[in-house]
């Protein structure tokens, strides 16, 4: 049974699969498991997002950043399509400069693709919509 963290309060919810498509709400404050946006994701609520079992797309990006600027409406384009088999976040870089690090992030956009709190894919530059939906599938088969 797949956990997922709220995007409420970041607590950790267990879904069984058959269930994913409808609607669960988080068994602490009943928000919505799925809105069909990004979370925003800092240093104190990373790790539970990451370390859950749904697969967790992070967006590395920063407001100066033209080509994120540009990715960003269709980031949440992908959001709508890929919830509720992915998760998405956006990682500000200049406001988690920790996480960046600890990642690498050398350009940005770049894309991490996370399961079970380890990393299986990265990718850099800007993408649309359809793009990262490809991207994301071929890399979590």
């Amino acid at each position: 049974m797949p956990t997922v963290a709220c995007p409420q309060c970041s607590s950790t919810n267990r879904v069984p699969p058959g269930r994913l498509t409808d609607n669960p709400k988080c068994g602490r404050c009943g928000a919505a498991l799925f809105q069909g946006r990004p979370v925003t994701l800092t240093a104190s609520n990373f790790e539970r997002h990451a370390n859950a079992e749904l697969p967790l797309l992070v967006d590395f990006w920063a407001e100066w950043c033209g080509p994120c600027k540009m990715m960003a409406p269709q980031f949440e384009a992908a959001a709508r399509t890929l919830e509720p088999y992915f998760r998405l976040g956006k990682l500000d870089t200049e406001a988690e400069q920790q996480l960046a690090g600890r990642y690498g992030i050398r350009s940005i956009p770049t894309m991490i693709l996370f399961s079970g709190g380890r990393e299986i894919a990265r990718t850099s530059g800007a993408m649309s919509a359809r793009q990262i939906e490809h991207w994301a599938r071929s890399q979590a088969a």
